[in-house]
């Protein structure tokens, strides 16, 4: 008996296995009879798998953010790690090196992490464990912070609010200013000023054809100017971010230039939020505070981080001044809502963290920090000399830890490119930090010195 029969092409959607054609039964047991089906016609079925949870996901009814719509693409420093990461694929065996990201590299001084040791083991006795601390910081860190770095400038201990770094009390204050206030941004600058001023609602939208958000001031810091920007060409911002010396040029602003800006918040009734992040890598008489100069504590807040200083970028430990003097249109002071802020939104710095802090303002931990800071500018001298030898036209390095080098008529991420792919080092396109970086690269000088040595003999290598 034989049966003969003709299949068409079948299309499945499944998500198991290819079906296989052609097929035929056999059977040679002790029936009688044997069935066979020959195929004439033979389709290939073609299995596409449907992912379930795009045709199924719940979502619920609350809108999203508007606000983190208008945000460009990933973090600046995260979209450069994406891209290192895609580079290593592509060139596996590649000693990368990176000197994009401000990151430290250096280990923390002895004398410092012998005192976050004392404090963790400490907390496993009775006498020594303590949980939940004051929210504005332990009160021996702030008396020491006052004494050391703002020393016969009137500011107080309570004054100062320890945290877990200046990044993090940068959108707390973002938060205390709230969405309807005018911000005010050096052009280029540290992207997190921007950035979190978008997601509070204070921008407008994108502007591609200028590569600016809407209503905030980008004050355009050039070699031409001296890196101190024109304020009389700005409109009155509410918010001033301003940081000195610069990341990402390297600048520190004077005395003069710091008195003109105090004088134009005054004038206009804004308050200068100043990163001093950078102070102790200023080696000339540039002020390390801006309450070194008169007036300031009636207009400005300062934050600042031992992160560059003793190599605290992992361990997370930074303070902000708000002056009792620093008050709101309405009379109420800025250090209240800021407090408000701090107690809703934060437990306090790790005890641990602050023991290191402590130590870190001793005669030891001073000295100490300014030998790893010491470091960090010789590797800057070597970047800076490396690219002056080439005929670059090279800015900072002298009280900064980055070197902001000039590529005329180039797109600054087509320099990153090429020699992230040419020489497998890692830096930072200028307009990154906004359009006035522009035909830079940044380069930091926080790596180990045979790092900084060899990336400096692979740029001579490229641009000999």
């Amino acid at each position: 008996m034989s049966i003969t029969h003709n299949l068409t092409t079948i299309s499945i959607s499944s998500s198991s296995s290819s079906f296989l054609a052609p097929s035929s039964f056999s059977s040679n047991s002790n029936s009688r009879c044997q069935v066979s089906l020959p195929v004439k016609s033979v389709g290939i079925c073609k299995c596409v798998a449907t992912p379930q949870e795009a045709e199924t996901a719940y979502k619920t009814k609350v809108s999203r953010n508007g606000n983190m719509a208008k945000l460009q693409a990933g973090y600046l420093f995260p979209e450069i790690a994406r891209r290192r990461n895609a580079h290593l694929l592509k060139f596996p065996d590649a000693k990368i090196i990176s000197l994009g990201i401000g990151d430290t590299t250096e280990p923390i001084p002895e004398v410092i992490t012998s005192a976050m040791a004392k404090r963790s083991y400490a907390l496993s006795t009775l006498e020594g464990y303590s949980g939940y601390g004051a929210e504005q910081g332990e009160k021996p860190l702030r008396s020491a912070i006052a004494s050391t770095y703002y020393k016969d400038l009137g500011i107080a201990d309570d004054d100062i609010f320890v945290s877990d770094g200046a990044k993090c009390d940068i959108s707390r204050l973002q938060i205390v200013f709230g969405s309807n206030v005018k911000m005010a941004v050096q052009d280029p600058s540290y992207p997190a000023y921007v950035d979190s001023s978008v997601i509070m609602g204070q921008t407008g939208y994108y502007q591609k054809d200028v590569e600016k958000f809407a209503n905030i001031e980008y004050m355009r810091c050039k070699p031409e100017n001296g890196f101190f920007p024109d304020l009389s060409s700005i409109s009155r911002p509410d918010i001033i971010f301003f940081c000195s010396p610069n990341n990402p040029t390297g600048a520190a602003a004077t005395r003069e230039q710091l008195t003109e800006l105090v004088q134009y918040a005054k004038d206009n009734g804004s308050i200068i939020v100043y990163d001093s992040a950078y102070a102790m890598y200023i080696s000339g008489d540039n002020p390390r505070s801006i309450f070194e100069i008169p007036g300031a504590k009636e207009v400005a807040i300062e934050t600042s981080s031992f992160s560059k200083y003793a190599g605290f970028t992992g361990v997370r430990l930074g303070w902000t001044v708000v002056p009792k003097q620093l008050l709101f249109s309405d009379g109420f002071p800025v250090a209240k809502d800021f407090n408000r802020i701090v107690c809703t939104c934060f437990n306090g710095a790790s005890n641990i963290s602050q023991a290191g802090g402590l130590a870190c303002l001793s005669p030891e931990g001073l000295k100490a920090m300014r030998e790893v800071i010491g470091f960090y500018k010789e590797n800057t001298d070597i970047i800076v000399e490396t690219f002056d030898s080439l005929g670059f036209k090279v800015y900072g390095g002298k009280n900064a830890p980055y070197v902001w080098v000039y590529f005329p008529g180039r797109s600054s991420w087509d320099v990153f490119s090429e020699i992230l792919e040419k020489t497998h080092v890692v830096t930072t396109p200028g307009s990154g930090f906004g359009p006035g970086g522009e035909g830079f690269v940044r380069v930091s000088a926080f790596g180990h010195r045979e790092n900084i040595l060899e990336a400096c003999r692979r740029f001579k290598q490229l641009y000999k």
